[in-house]
């Protein structure tokens, strides 16, 4: 009743059903009007009462949404549609796993659905378990005390990877707060920077004493808060090591600045002094002796600009004041020469270190500490060998050194902030399902990171160095217990085939005390090559011992064995010479037959053959034994003659079916087909042997009786659809002439048309001449009134035609897929309320063809799909 609507190819049958009749379809299956069943009764209903299929429809409309009940009521019904409707009421795990189970083998489309759901609820607990996981490692580093992006960047990684929507508020929760932290630390460290750079500059600030030590207090307190703050883990510990020693050495030089500030204030006082007086008044030697006597003028910009003034103020003076003292200063000044060779020369670096020292540049620019730290030691090297610097080369050298200090330092914290991530990641390793061999590999990786970060980092501290050390070998602790069981392993099989060995070993020295027992001695060789090949795996060093020791044991065990079985292999030959010599005509063949049958067994126990040479004796002797009954049993065949008549007879059926075929029409075809099954119950039985065969051939041969019929029916049902849409046309083209107010026709064209075309069985010609009349009567009169009523009807016409398509099971088209699914909703409501009646398509269809409405070129073309199919299934 419902399989118009859940009507697929090949679908499944329902428990218990019917194997498929001769004419190619089910006894009892519905795909359309109800067809008659052997003995006269209707194919789908009892005459006393509702079908089982009616009964179980009306169980489940009364499910109500009861999931128990719903399980229970699809374990016990038999038509696959009604359980699939039911089954969309299953959804708790225990219920799908239950009915799953129960229908896996019986109903593919409920067991595909509870697959899906299981599948889909097994994916969102998945989900759920990575997305705890997810939560627990953000919480650990939400609970670390240094947090770096990388780590938040891969929680974000993992969290992309993840669907967990339940999850999804306490991940935001926790991910805002890590945010945060982020921020505040970036802060944290940008203002460090700042308060360096700051500190760095309050040399050349040209602070007085007061005003730099408050502001040196100032950034003092600053760094005091910033390092109890949240995040002074992350820090660099570089920068604070800088910021104490900047703050130490400003700190010491305090006093020297005010030092400075004071000499500065007794210079400035001494030149306006000097300045004021009169210039004749000045005498050169008084004024430098006087400056000098005054305090140390400061090594910066202030202490040059007074150096300035005061040279200015000793060129002002005029050449009469300065002559004596030129005089005498010519008077006892060396000749240039002689100072020139009194001064020490110093020549500078040589090439060689000049290019080391442009090396080294190089190496601090590329980020290369390793070569940079080389070449400073083969520079101290060649300074010690009493090589005198330029002031230039020993400046450019200091700030060398100290940019590879400065890098060193940097290196240094950045290689104990990858060894805290190292150690992390080994921490992590505890809590990964990671096979042994890839852990193995892993922590030796990281050990060899640990020893790369050594190189290039310089070595670590003690305490981190335990740390990693721990952390790795409480990792590597499974991987070493899993390998030491291998080893354990490899050691209990090397003792196993030890053992073997020795078994061996001892056999060979009970068979040469004369102890044979050949079936024994078989049985050992078999039985110890099959344990040494499921041995297992045995250390390099034991297996090539122990399989040659293997090896000549067993070669020396099988010499004697194969020689043994040599001499029964031609007693074997001997009984098969027997078995082929006997008379089939005596008597006594069948006894004598069995003695030696008997014997053959009696050797096989004593010693078996190698398999290979025990199967080809065995088929020989077989052969032997079964000629030998088949030459007895041939004057029983006289008994078949009357079985081949019957064969014969049953063939001759079959041909004359086979031949009559091409020719049936459905009118002769159920008269011959009754013909031919009297003829065939008549006829005896066929030899066993062609049985199957025979009955393959009729059942075959009735078939095609019935595919003809069934192909003539539907030719002509298919001439009959081609004529309806003939004339479905014509009357189309008359209604849209009706609409049309400019088209003048005339009707008798049209009545010849319509005469030209053949006259319709199957009740459609009354249909569509009334059509055809009511539209040639409205274009001769009242044109308007009547296209108003073909324009009111194509709402009701797509509404009837989307209803048999449903019917049909016919595709509408996915802009029809909505209004499709509510009426498939009506359609199933309808035929569980009153059922579908014999013949209710067709005359739906007819309803349709009478339905004066006006009809674009898809409603016209989806109208004539629903003919071909109509005409197709012989509806």
């Amino acid at each position: 009743m419902f399989e118009f609507l859940f009507k697929r190819q090949g679908g499944d049958k329902p428990a218990g059903a019917p194997a498929e009749q001769p004419g190619g379809r089910a006894s009892g299956q519905l795909d359309g009007p109800a067809r008659s069943a052997p003995g006269g009764q209707a194919g789908g209903r009892d005459a006393g009462g509702p079908t089982p299929r009616e009964q179980q429809a009306e169980q489940l409309k009364h499910l109500n949404g009861d999931e128990d009940a719903a399980v229970a009521f699809i374990l016990a019904s038999e038509f696959s549609e009604l359980r699939l409707a039911a089954a969309e009421l299953v959804h708790s795990r225990p219920q799908l796993e239950r009915v799953h189970g129960a229908v896996r083998n019986l109903d593919r489309r409920v067991a595909k659905l509870m697959q899906s759901r299981l599948d889909a609820i097994r994916h969102h607990e998945s989900e759920l378990r990575r997305g705890e996981e997810a939560l627990v490692h953000a919480r650990a580093l939400l609970a670390d005390t240094l947090l770096t992006p990388n780590h938040v960047a891969e929680l974000d990684r993992e969290w992309a990877l993840t669907s967990a929507p339940e999850l999804a508020p306490q991940f935001d929760t926790i991910r805002a707060e890590l945010g945060k932290r982020l921020e505040d630390q970036v802060q944290l460290q940008r203002a460090m920077i700042d308060r360096l750079t700051a500190l760095r500059r309050l040399d050349a600030a040209g602070l007085d004493a007061a005003a730099f030590t408050e502001r040196l207090d100032a950034l003092a307190r600053e760094q005091a808060a910033a390092l109890v703050a949240q995040g002074h883990a992350s820090l660099p510990r570089a920068l604070v090591a800088e910021f104490a020693s900047e703050q130490a050495r400003l700190g010491a030089g305090l006093a020297t600045l005010e030092q400075d500030q004071a000499a500065i204030a007794a210079r400035e006082s001494a030149l306006a002094r000097w300045q004021a007086q009169p210039v004749a008044e000045l005498r050169p030697d008084t004024l430098r002796k006087e400056w000098q006597r005054l305090p140390v003028l400061p090594s910066n910009g202030a202490g040059a600009e007074l150096q300035g003034r005061f040279d200015a103020l000793l060129a002002s003076i005029p050449q009469e004041a300065r002559k004596p003292k030129q005089e005498t200063r010519a008077a006892t000044a060396p000749a240039p020469d002689a100072a020139r060779a009194a001064k020490p020369q110093h020549r500078g670096a040589d090439q060689h270190f000049l290019d080391q020292l442009d090396a080294m540049e190089a190496a601090l620019q590329q980020g290369s500490l390793g070569s940079a730290a080389e070449l400073d030691k083969s520079l101290k090297d060649s300074k010690d060998k009493g090589m005198r610097l330029t002031p230039a080369q020993a400046d450019r050298l200091a700030h060398v050194r100290a940019e590879l200090k400065r890098l060193s330092d940097w290196a240094r914290w950045g290689g104990n902030v990858s060894r805290e991530e190292l150690i992390k990641a080994v921490e992590t390793l505890a809590t990964q399902s990671l096979a042994m061999a890839e852990l193995a590999k892993k922590v030796g990786s990281m050990r060899e990171r640990w020893k790369a970060l050594d190189s290039l980092s310089g070595p670590a501290p003690r305490s981190l160095w335990e740390r990693f050390d721990a952390a790795c070998t409480t990792a590597y602790a499974p991987a070493a217990a899993h390998f030491k069981h291998l080893a354990d392993e490899r050691h209990a099989n090397a003792a196993r085939g030890q053992a073997l060995v020795d078994e061996a070993q001892a056999e060979i020295a009970r068979l040469g005390s004369g102890e044979a027992d050949w079936k024994h001695v078989s049985g050992t060789v078999q039985r110890l090559r099959t344990a040494w090949s499921h041995l297992g795996a045995i250390d390099r060093k034991d297996k090539k011992r122990l399989d040659q020791l293997f090896t000549d044991a067993l070669n020396t065990l099988q010499r004697p064995l194969e020689e043994q079985r040599k001499g029964e292999m031609s007693v074997r030959e001997a009984l098969i010479e027997a078995a082929q010599g006997l008379d089939p005509h005596d008597r006594h063949a069948l006894d004598v037959l069995r003695d030696l049958q008997h014997r053959w067994q009696e050797h096989a126990r004593a010693l078996p053959l190698e398999r290979k040479a025990e199967q080809a004796l065995w088929q020989r002797f077989r052969a032997a034994c079964d000629a030998l009954f088949a030459q007895r049993k041939e004057h029983a065949h006289a008994a078949d003659t009357e079985r081949r008549a019957h064969e014969a007879a049953k063939e001759a059926l079959c041909a004359r079916l086979e031949a009559a075929a091409p020719d049936v029409t459905p009118a002769s075809a159920g008269k011959l087909l009754r013909e031919a099954a009297h003829e065939w119950q008549s006829i005896g039985p066929v030899p066993r042997a062609h049985e199957a065969r025979v009955d393959k051939r009729y059942h075959a041969a009735v078939a095609a009786v019935q595919h003809h019929a069934d192909v003539a029916r539907r030719a002509a049902g298919l001439a009959l659809a081609g004529a309806v849409r003939d004339k479905l046309r014509l009357i189309q083209a008359l209604e849209a002439a009706v609409v049309n107010p400019d088209a003048h026709t005339n009707p008798a064209d049209w009545h010849g048309r319509w005469d030209a075309m053949l006259v319709l069985e199957g009740g459609y010609e009354p249909v569509l001449r009334a059509r055809f009349d009511a539209a040639l009567a409205a274009l001769e009169g009242e044109r308007d009134s009547y296209a108003r009523q073909l324009q009111a009807n194509g709402e009701r016409l797509l509404h009837d035609l989307l209803r048999l398509e449903i019917a049909a099971g016919i595709d509408s088209g996915a802009e029809f897929a909505r209004e499709r699914l509510k009426l498939q909703v009506e359609v199933l409501q309808s035929s569980l309320k009153s059922g579908q009646k014999p013949g209710a398509q067709a005359t739906g269809l007819r309803e349709l063809l009478a339905l004066p409405a006006l009809a674009d070129a898809r409603t016209e073309t989806r109208i004539e799909q629903l003919l071909t199919r109509h005409a197709k299934d012989g509806r």
